[in-house]
């Protein structure tokens, strides 16, 4: 199983639009074929801190979501309300198998 656990840091005018738009890839995201799961998580004492828990079949199941149109909107659309570039860091997934 591929996968990433990305960091965003939103500004704190744009927390309500980003989880909005963010909603809208998620709901996209869980649609793919090689999707596993997509998470999206707020840290409670942050509330401009998120990680989204991106699994995926494989790389190339990965790879193809970063090609879809619900992923290229979110990126553009969120991309000013980031205090901060985000930040993807790859994991490989033990369990659960198959």
């Amino acid at each position: 199983m591929h996968v990433t656990l990305v960091h965003v840091h939103v500004k704190p005018a744009h927390i309500d639009d980003f989880i909005a738009a963010t909603r809208l890839n998620h709901e996209a995201s869980i649609q793919e074929p090689g999707n596993r799961r997509f998470d999206i998580l707020q840290s409670p004492e942050n509330p401009g801190q998120f990680i989204l828990y991106e699994a995926y079949a494989s790389a190339e199941a990965a790879a193809a979501h970063k090609q879809t149109p619900h992923y290229l909107t979110w990126r553009d659309t969120v991309a000013d309300w980031m205090a901060q570039p985000r930040q993807g860091v790859r994991y490989d997934g033990l369990f659960p198998q198959g």
